[in-house]
């Protein structure tokens, strides 16, 4: 059993002062075979602390459904980390931000057309009990005041960014308490005063996240929280990068220069991030600073962090540790054998099959008046195909998705119309309808839920309706393609089908013990990759990712499957599999 407080101005473990060096490593961006050597290497580099979100969504992919095996295994990840003698904060709000789909809450609560989020709405409390019912009884015992190493929980994230609902805040440290979370609570928020004003709670330490200006920071948080610690829960040493923007560095010098600043002002310090990881799969999210602007976060999640993707020390490991040195006696540095990476070289695609003859083999088809969300129809990320017919003859008018959420792929009898794109106005499609009618297609991508910010309320598909000029279109069936499982497709006989969607079959013979790699996306356009059977995440030409990373515990020795669904189109389909990442 133990202790871990606030006394005056410091924090206190077991009666004795100490300073928290903490790092943020997000067991699900990490495989759990990676857990130990991310967390050797934050021991390494000088910190005492390891800090987690915990996403709702990965918990409760659907509702009433929990999901704590395998890369959701919190309590193990706390477990390891605890037996490798590190203390752990844990943020297990409903909301984390994080640039994680939606924020980390669960998308299936958009399907309740009246939701609000993060605020006294009964609705929505009530699914947030039902998860802490779930949840907390797994972290009970991980506390510190039960012998675990976990030493405080977040109540709410960078509230204050979001809404000012101190009563919902006052209900989430409640249901901590009432579900015996007895270690020391706390808030986050940005050093403004709209945020600090909105997201403290009474009777809880507040933390500042910043990047910068650590003296005008805390001076901010101080003028809120006279007493107590002063703590940055999120120091922002590097950052993430969006989808046809350039890939975000930070000087390492600069990095450890701000972070001096903190070690004198005897702050503690949790980095944002100590080690990034990947955002596998679909739950990569999105930002939207304005209802015209919409900016998908990319699979990589490598933060320019002072550990890579793939967890190699960078040059910000080790100026980041000399700091560290200048305040804290650090031992010999002493790492983990590196983990090797291999380039397996160049296969091809031996199969192709086109989405449009796989739709039923995938999905059941539904039937509506007008096209529903995704949501609605309790699907949560992927593609939606949406289907109608038109009669005709019809004079050429702008055919309209209002409103496209979030890219959408039209087809006219098969015959590809254009693109429409939530980000790129600019592109619209204009269309004739023939004599006789025509068959629409359209084929939209779920590109990441908006994760911060006024737009949370971020439903997928077509969220209203399409029409030909004015006139709305109804009568429509539509499949819905999570594509969580390929089993069902069909190679036999398949051709590739371009211009529609293609799925791609490729088979890569691995000898001897698997190594790290990464599948250069050169030559493709945009889609996702499988890689037996597990997600690795979206690729685009837009950039700047080129590499997708394939750690080594996703291979097999002997042959392994891969599936590339392809939207638009490859002049080869190949796959070059190389031994360093390319993040642009």
């Amino acid at each position: 059993m133990g202790q871990f407080g606030v006394e005056g101005q410091s924090f206190v473990l077991n009666g004795e002062p100490i300073r928290l060096l903490s790092g943020a490593v997000h067991y699900f961006r990490i495989v759990p075979e990676y857990w130990e050597d991310r967390l050797l290497k934050l021991k390494a580099c000088g910190f005492n602390t390891v800090e987690t979100y915990v996403p709702w969504n990965l918990h409760e992919p659907k509702k009433g459904q929990f999901n704590f095996d395998g890369i959701a295994n919190l309590p193990a990840f706390i477990r390891l980390a605890g037996d490798l003698g590190l203390h752990v904060i844990v943020r297990p709000s409903p909301y984390i931000c994080a640039e994680w789909e939606f924020g980390g809450l669960p998308a299936w609560l958009l399907a309740d057309p009246g939701m609000k989020l993060r605020c006294m709405h009964e609705p929505y409390l009530k699914h947030v009990d039902d998860y802490y019912d779930a949840l907390l009884p797994l972290l009970k015992p991980l506390l510190i005041t039960q012998g675990g190493p976990v030493i405080a929980v977040q109540i709410e994230n960078e509230y204050g960014s979001y809404g000012n609902d101190k009563a919902y805040l006052n209900y989430l440290r409640d249901g901590l308490i009432a579900r015996g979370i007895d270690v020391l609570l706390f808030t986050s928020d940005g050093p403004e005063h709209h945020m600090l004003q909105g997201g403290m709670v009474e009777g809880v330490l507040e933390t500042a996240n910043f990047g910068s200006q650590a003296a005008r920071s805390f001076e901010m948080l101080r003028r809120y929280q006279p007493d107590g610690p002063l703590m940055c829960m999120e120091y922002w040493n590097g950052w993430f990068d969006h989808w046809g923007e350039p890939h975000h560095t930070r000087d390492a010098e600069d990095a450890a220069a701000h972070f001096r600043d903190m070690m004198e002002l005897g702050a503690s310090v949790n980095f944002y991030m100590f080690h990034g990881g990947t955002n596998f799969g679909f739950m990569s999210g999105a930002n939207c600073p304005s209802r015209e602007e919409y900016q998908p976060t990319i699979t990589s999640y490598d933060y320019d962090s002072p550990l890579s993707e793939t967890g190699e020390p960078t040059t910000k490991f080790y100026a980041v540790r000399d700091v560290i040195a200048q305040f804290e006696e650090l031992p010999e540095l002493k790492l983990p054998e590196p983990i090797p990476a291999k380039a397996y070289g160049t296969i091809a695609a031996t199969a192709s099959a086109g989405l449009f003859d796989q739709m039923t083999r995938l999905s059941p088809p539904i039937r509506t008046a007008a096209p529903e969300t995704m949501e609605a129809l309790g699907q949560n990320d992927g593609f939606i195909v949406y289907e109608t017919f038109v009669s005709g003859p019809r004079d050429e008018q702008e055919l309209v998705i209002q409103d496209c959420h979030d890219r959408a792929l039209v087809f006219a009898d098969d015959r590809l119309l254009g693109v429409i794109e939530r980000a790129d106005k600019s592109k619209t499609i204009r269309y004739a309808v023939p004599e006789g009618g025509a068959r629409l297609r359209i084929v939209v991508e779920n590109m990441g839920r908006i994760n911060y910010g006024p737009y949370m309320l971020d439903r997928k598909g077509i969220t209203e309706g399409v029409r030909i000029g004015n006139a709305f279109l109804f009568g429509w069936t539509t499949y819905c393609l999570p594509l969580d499982n390929l089993e069902a497709l069909d190679f036999a006989n398949a051709e590739p089908a371009y211009p529609q969607p293609t799925f791609h079959r490729a088979a890569l013979n691995v000898e001897g013990k698997p190594c790290d790699t990464f599948l250069e996306m050169n030559g493709w356009t945009k889609g996702v990759v499988y890689c037996n059977g597990f997600n690795l995440g979206r690729y685009w030409e837009a950039g700047p990712q080129r590499t997708l990373y394939i750690p080594a515990p996703l291979l097999r020795e002997g042959e392994n499957e891969f599936i590339v669904f392809e939207l638009h189109g490859t002049e080869k389909a190949e796959l070059s599999f190389v031994d360093r990442p390319n993040l642009g």
